[in-house]
């Protein structure tokens, strides 16, 4: 059996339990190098045996699987983050299809959750946005031409952008494009919730110089939006005394 496993952000404790249990479990790990923290590896038995991903190819990474299905063993493809998001995973899952090889997945926390977790932040601020966009630049990966950044923009909800830190001026040209101002709050997070963590709070107009001045040039989610700075939101009706639910019922405060 073939195991996806979310390592989560980079946190060795945001793994969930699950993903804890598989990884101390499996016989064989194909991590995914550099964006996996390494400190998660000695969550396995010292007899596993451990492949990096960023070395190899599909073709090699379905060999290295198939040969050790064959051989009874039970395998975690441990992915950064979420694997579902921007982790190449149903071309893996195809190829297992195709050899007839078993696989389930254990859902991670995406970068975008570790980062608003670090900056204590909500995205969906009720009169300030209740929708967030996970989305990337085109890189090497193409974008479909309706999901292009200016017309993401155009929605000014907030936003979470991976793939797209060496490409910071280019991503400010196309938000403003799209409608946001170039005085919307931003925050470049590099590595969010590792050791190493990076933060700037900035602007869409000056995202590409305070990243730079930082370094932060890769490996970082840009998040956009009012929701940033938290600040402009109205309370939730949720916790509202005014406001009957099936659990409570509702009071009068005094206030008009």
């Amino acid at each position: 059996m073939v195991h996806f496993v979310g390592a989560g952000p980079g946190a060795v404790d945001l793994i969930t339990v699950r993903g804890q249990r598989l990884l101390s479990e499996a016989d064989v790990v194909i991590y995914a190098g550099s964006l996996v923290n390494p400190e998660l590896l000695s969550l396995c038995r010292e007899d596993t045996e451990r492949y990096n991903s960023a070395e190899m190819d599909l073709p090699e990474i379905l060999e290295t699987m198939k040969q050790a299905t064959e051989e009874g063993k039970e395998i975690v493809r441990l992915h950064t983050g979420e694997p579902s998001l921007y982790g190449a995973v149903r071309e893996q899952m195809d190829g297992l299809d195709r050899l007839g090889i078993p696989y389930d997945s254990c859902p991670g926390v995406t970068a975008a959750f570790g980062a608003a977790a670090q900056l204590n932040m909500e995205f969906t601020l009720p009169g300030v946005s209740q929708s967030l966009i996970l989305t990337r630049l085109e890189g090497r990966t193409l974008v479909p031409v309706y999901e292009s950044m200016e017309s993401l923009a155009a929605h000014q909800c907030s936003m979470a952008i991976y793939l797209s830190a060496g490409m910071l001026p280019e991503l400010a040209r196309k938000l403003m494009i799209g409608g946001r101002s170039g005085d919307t709050p931003v925050a470049v997070i590099y590595k969010a919730t590792w050791p190493e963590e990076k933060r700037v709070h900035t602007t869409i107009s000056r995202m590409a110089e305070e990243a730079a001045k930082a370094g932060i040039d890769r490996t970082a989610v840009v998040l956009v939006g009012d929701a940033v700075i938290g600040s402009g939101y109205q309370n939730s009706r949720l916790y509202d005394p005014a406001f009957e639910t099936g659990f409570r019922t509702a009071r009068e405060t005094g206030q008009e």
